[in-house]
C-alpha cells in the first residue's frame, strides 16, 4: 500500500491529535488546494502549440538557455484551483472589514455601473479633447464638489492615491517658498499623524521633526508653538487624526503656523469622518489629499486604483501642477497641459503623472456623491462616527480604551492589549478574530498606543453586523484577561495555521521545491 502515490500531502489543519481532520485536507466545502507546481507537470501543457522555428533574437546573448519549468495545467484546473483559493479569501462582500485608517466599506454597484459606460470605460488620454468632453466636464464637476466640501480655493486632480496627494501638496508649499526667496527646511509631524506624512515630508528633502501628543490623544499646541520657527516650512497635520480623534484646536494650530510665515498639510485620509459636517477651509488648511477610494467609495486594496486629489488654499493655488481642467465662456472644456507665462497658470510646479488622473475613481467618487446628496454625504459622516462610538462603548469594559475618557471617538476606536494575562497580546486576539470569521483590526498602529487595536466599522455597516463583532471580540477579550493559553494556537479553523510572519519576511521562499518522496506503508 502506497500513501499518496502522487506526492502531494494535504495540509490542513491538525486536530488535537496532531492528525489531518480528513484524509483529503478538505474541510467539508472549504477545498484544501496545493501550488499550481504540485498539481501540474513541467512536461505538459494544456494548451496545444504547432511546432515553431524559432529564429535568431534580439536579446543579445540574454536568451533563456534551459526550460522554464512551469506547471502545465488543464483549463478546468486552472479554473478550479482559483476559484478554490478565492474561496479561502475574505472580502468585504463577505464581512464586516475593520481595519482602523482604511475605511474599508461598502461600494454601491450603481458606482460601478456607472464607471463602466462607454465614454467613460473606453475613453483614451491621447483622444482628441473635442472628443472627451463629457469626460472633462466630469472632472471638472467633481473638482467643484470637492472645493464645496472642503471650502477650499483649488484643486489637483491629477494625484493618484493618497502619498502621491501628499507630495504634490508639500511641492505646491516648496514652490510657494521659494517664490518669495523662503528656505526653510523642516517639516514638524505629531506623533498622531498618519505613517505616510515624515516619509513624505523626506522624500519632498525637507528634514522631519516629531511633536509630541497629550495624554487626551491631541497635538500639544504649547510644544508645537514652542518649535515653530523661520526654519519651519509647514506642519503636517492628521485630522480626525490616527487615534481616531478631531483635533479640536485645528483653527489655533493653523493661526499658530501662519502666524510663523509656514503652510499647514492637512492628511485628508479620515475625510469620510468629517464630510458634509466640518469643512478644513474653514480651519485654516493651505493643503489637504483626499482619498477618492476612501471617502467617495472606490474598490480598496490590491494595489490600487487610487486617486488622490488635493485641495488648496488661495495662497498655495497658483502652484498647483498640470494638467487641469477649464471651462471656458462657451460652456467647452479644456485641458490646460502647458505653463504660458502672462496667460494661464505660469506658476505650476509642474506634472505629478503624464496623465491627468483615474477616470474610473473620478466616475465613480461624483456618483457616489451626486446619488447621496448633499444631506446623505452628512449623514455619512454621522454614521462612520455613530458606528465607530458604539463600537468603543460597547468594548470599553473588556477592552483597554485609552482615550475613552476623553470624549467621543470619530470615525475609529482604538484600544490596547492592557490587562491581557499570561502573555497574550494584541496578535492573538486578531488570530481568534480569524476563528470567528472576521478579518482582524489593524493592530500595532498607532504606535502612540501599546499594543494597539484599531478599529474601524465605517458607516456602511448595520447594527446586526457590528452587534455580531462585538460579541466575539467581547468573547476572546475575556479569555485573554484570563490568560487562556489555547488563544496562541489561533487560528485553529482556517485554511492556514499561524505563520511565522518574522521569518516569512526575512526568509521567503520564492523557489518551489520538490517534496519528499511518498512514504511507502510498511
Amino acid at each position: 500500500m502506497t500513501v499518496n502515490p502522487s506526492g502531494w500531502r494535504p495540509t490542513a489543519p491538525e486536530n488535537a491529535e496532531g492528525q489531518a481532520d480528513t484524509v483529503t485536507g478538505n474541510r467539508a466545502l472549504m477545498l484544501e488546494e496545493p501550488l499550481l507546481f504540485e498539481i501540474g507537470s513541467t512536461d505538459r501543457t494544456g494548451v496545444d502549440f504547432a511546432d515553431q522555428k524559432i529564429g535568431s533574437g534580439r536579446l543579445g546573448g540574454l536568451e533563456r538557455n534551459r526550460p522554464i519549468d512551469l506547471p502545465g495545467l488543464s483549463e478546468p484546473e486552472t479554473v478550479r484551483h482559483y476559484t478554490r483559493l478565492s474561496r479561502q479569501n475574505y472580502a468585504i462582500d463577505l464581512g464586516l472589514f475593520p481595519l482602523g485608517s482604511c475605511t474599508m466599506k461598502h461600494n454601491p454597484r450603481l458606482n460601478e455601473k456607472v464607471a463602466r459606460l462607454p465614454g467613460f470605460a473606453d475613453v483614451h488620454p491621447l483622444q482628441p479633447q473635442e472628443t472627451v468632453q463629457g469626460a472633462l466636464q466630469v472632472i471638472n464637476e467633481l473638482a467643484f464638489w470637492l472645493l464645496d466640501l472642503t471650502g477650499m480655493h483649488g484643486v489637483a486632480m491629477s494625484p493618484k492615491a493618497g502619498a502621491h496627494g501628499e507630495l504634490c501638496g508639500l511641492l505646491c508649499i516648496r514652490a510657494a517658498l521659494e517664490r518669495r526667496g523662503d528656505k526653510r527646511e523642516v517639516v514638524l509631524v505629531p506623533e498622531s499623524a498618519h505613517g505616510t506624512n515624515p516619509a513624505t515630508a523626506a522624500f519632498a528633502g525637507y528634514r522631519v521633526e516629531n511633536i509630541p501628543a497629550t495624554a487626551a490623544g491631541r497635538v500639544d499646541l504649547d510644544a508645537l508653538k514652542g518649535r515653530l520657527g523661520p526654519d519651519v516650512a509647514a506642519v503636517m497635520i492628521t485630522n480626525p487624526n490616527t487615534c481616531g480623534l478631531f483635533e479640536p484646536e485645528m483653527k489655533l494650530i493653523s493661526d499658530a503656523v501662519h502666524a510663523a510665515g509656514a503652510f499647514v498639510y492637512c492628511d485628508g485620509a479620515n475625510f469620510n469622518a468629517i464630510v458634509g459636517k466640518v469643512r478644513p477651509g474653514d480651519l485654516g488648511i493651505d493643503a489637504m489629499h483626499i482619498n477618492l477610494h476612501k471617502t467617495f467609495s472606490t474598490p480598496h486594496g490590491g494595489g490600487g486604483p487610487g486617486s488622490g486629489p488635493v485641495v488648496l488654499s488661495e495662497a498655495l493655488s497658483p502652484f498647483a501642477p498640470l494638467p487641469f481642467v477649464a471651462k471656458h465662456p462657451d460652456g467647452t472644456f479644456k485641458l490646460i497641459e502647458e505653463e504660458t507665462a502672462g496667460e494661464e497658470h505660469p506658476d505650476a510646479f509642474g506634472r505629478m503623472v503624464a496623465f491627468h488622473g483615474q477616470m474610473g475613481m473620478f466616475t465613480r467618487a461624483l456618483t457616489y456623491i451626486l446619488s447621496h446628496g448633499a444631506d446623505g454625504l452628512k449623514q455619512v459622516a454621522e454614521d462612520a462616527v455613530l458606528n465607530a462610538n458604539f463600537i468603543l462603548r460597547s468594548l470599553e469594559d473588556v477592552l483597554d480604551a485609552p482615550f475613552a475618557g476623553s470624549g467621543p471617538c470619530m470615525h475609529e476606536a482604538i484600544f490596547s492589549d492592557k490587562g491581557f494575562e499570561g502573555g497574550i497580546s494584541t496578535i492573538d486576539l486578531a488570530k481568534a478574530l480569524i476563528d470567528e470569521g472576521f478579518h482582524p483590526m489593524t493592530m500595532y498602529f498607532p504606535l502612540v498606543v501599546h499594543g494597539a487595536m484599531l478599529v474601524e466599522p465605517t458607516e456602511t455597516e448595520s447594527k446586526r453586523s457590528l452587534d455580531k463583532f462585538i460579541m466575539a471580540v467581547r468573547a476572546i477579550a475575556e479569555r485573554a484577561r484570563t490568560g487562556d493559553q489555547s488563544l496562541k494556537a489561533a487560528p485553529v479553523h482556517a485554511p492556514r495555521r499561524r505563520l511565522d510572519e518574522t521569518l516569512a519576511a526575512r526568509k521567503p521562499v520564492l523557489t518551489f521545491r520538490e517534496p519528499e518522496p511518498a512514504q511507502a506503508a510498511e
